[in-house]
């Protein structure tokens, strides 16, 4: 049976989930809501709208499912490579003469919306196979589905999902075990996953490099600036951060400069007194 929200109960949910998260939702992706929301009231066997509705407004714990039924959570490793291939060879190289020059060894890496651990655990590798052994690697990971971060916090994929994976990488990161790939402690080591909602502070400091790839682009443009200088505020005075293909800072007032590799397009921050570049 089709399941169909009438315009008052759509702008009763759609401005809910926004108020609780920052995403948009329009006539033009109505359809996710309302089966997402279909799913949540089979879920709870609640029949009614306005009932579900009431009752979420009390819960915390049911607001918390239906954010994570909305999100989406489509990823894989290496996703878009030539991000991959400007971290290894742009970013990398350029942070690391930049932390020597002050005697810096430590990296902080910030994965937004990680979704299953695919990107940070990419991120990882990439990390430990450039950078010389004298640096300390911290990976933050967050999102706001918790099914999904049980996910990425056990490191387990199926055969399927491991496409992608450069035989080396998944040779030394990972075990074969039950028909699929485990990522081996080594790496998990190195990676912290946490919830976090990108409508609040992460209360991160200091990172180098943050990875927020396909997730802006379900907010609005008052959600993305504000997303954008939370994640100003929590970067380094010099640092890089990666957006989706789809995503731009472009018509955005933002302290980010636009840096185009080889590879793909990236933005940095940089407020060293005086000085473009360093």
């Amino acid at each position: 049976m089709t399941f169909l929200l009438t315009d008052t109960e759509f702008n009763l949910f759609a401005k809910l989930i926004y108020d609780q998260s920052g995403i948009h939702f329009s006539s033009m992706n109505r359809s996710i809501l309302e089966s997402r929301l279909q799913e949540r009231l089979k879920q709870t066997a609640y029949q009614d709208v306005t009932a579900y509705y009431n009752f979420i407004n009390k819960d915390p714990e049911e607001m918390r499912k239906l954010l994570d039924a909305v999100t989406t959570n489509l990823t894989r490793f290496f996703r878009n490579p030539g991000h991959f291939e400007t971290l290894k060879h742009f970013v990398l190289p350029d942070l690391v003469a930049y932390k020597r020059k002050y005697n810096n060894t430590v990296f902080r890496v910030w994965s937004a919306g990680c979704a299953t651990g695919e990107e940070p655990y990419s991120i990882a590798m990439v990390l430990k196979d450039c950078l010389p052994p004298i640096f300390e690697i911290k990976i933050i990971a967050s999102d706001l589905s918790l099914k999904s971060l049980l996910i990425a916090q056990e490191g387990y994929y199926p055969e399927n999902k491991i496409e992608g994976i450069p035989p080396a990488y998944l040779n030394t990161f990972f075990e074969k075990k039950n028909g699929g790939y485990k990522v081996k402690d080594e790496l998990k080591s190195i990676i912290r996953f946490d919830y976090h909602n990108l409508k609040y502070a992460s209360g991160l400091k200091d990172l180098d490099i943050v990875f927020c790839r396909n997730v802006i682009i379900y907010f609005d443009e008052a959600a993305q600036r504000a997303v954008i200088n939370r994640f100003w505020e929590s970067m380094a005075s010099y640092s890089f951060l990666f957006l989706g293909h789809s995503e731009s800072l472009f018509g955005m007032n933002t302290g980010f400069e636009f840096v185009k590799t080889d590879w793909s397009v990236i933005y940095r921050k940089n407020i060293l007194e005086g000085k473009r570049g360093w």
